[in-house]
């Protein structure tokens, strides 16, 4: 397995009571979206393992690359494509040596501090933010902004930044100017009246 590029949009399933994560999925995938990041936080592990497997068989018709939020070991399990650690999961070095060389790697910052530390340990792209305040992440860090952005990214950053928190497709045209390499969605598609037509302007904005 060659390692895969970094989509420049980035799709996030979320728990939702109406909606499954493999109809999230799978909505996504027909929609266009071609990077899925599964991201279960209330279930037990054996249900997280086999969502995965199914979501895996769901994005595989589709080229899809599945990343796994924060599960390494599930990751490892079902042959994901790689892994989304937080600033509480295992380091990503050690999440490298159980992948390989091969898996992709992203990782949490909000802070200057946070981007050069997971750039100097590998990783493949930094998800920073928020970017805004949302309902979608418990424990939420400082909000950023575009100011955030801006002052963090002025610096010596050679790995793809992820913008991720709130942003809408208006957002979009003033953040890509920031230097970012694209963004992360949950809500802005999973909670909109029509999925296909939010997604669609995502992808027309970021193409």
């Amino acid at each position: 397995m060659t390692k895969l590029p970094i989509a420049k949009l980035h799709y996030l399933t979320q728990d939702l009571d109406h909606i499954s994560h493999q109809e999230m999925a799978a909505m996504a995938c027909s929609n266009g979206i071609r990077w899925i990041q599964l991201r279960i936080k209330k279930q037990s592990f054996a249900a997280c393992l086999r969502i995965a497997e199914a979501v895996k068989d769901i994005c595989a018709p589709y080229g899809a690359t599945l990343i796994i939020n924060d599960y390494v070991d599930i990751a490892a399990s079902i042959g994901a494509h790689g892994v989304h650690l937080g600033k509480k999961d295992m380091p990503p070095q050690q999440a490298r040596n159980i992948l390989g060389p091969d898996a992709i790697i992203g990782g949490t910052a909000n802070t200057a501090e946070d981007v050069y530390h997971l750039q100097q340990s590998g990783v493949d792209y930094i998800g920073l933010g928020p970017f805004r305040f949302t309902n979608t992440k418990e424990q939420l860090s400082p909000v950023l902004g575009l100011e955030g952005y801006r002052s963090i990214l002025s610096g010596n950053i050679t790995t793809p930044v992820i913008a991720i928190g709130g942003i809408t497709p208006e957002d979009i045209p003033e953040l890509l100017e920031t230097g970012i390499h694209g963004i992360a969605v949950a809500g802005a598609i999973n909670l909109a009246a029509d999925k296909k037509v939010a997604t669609e302007s995502f992808l027309r904005l970021l193409d």
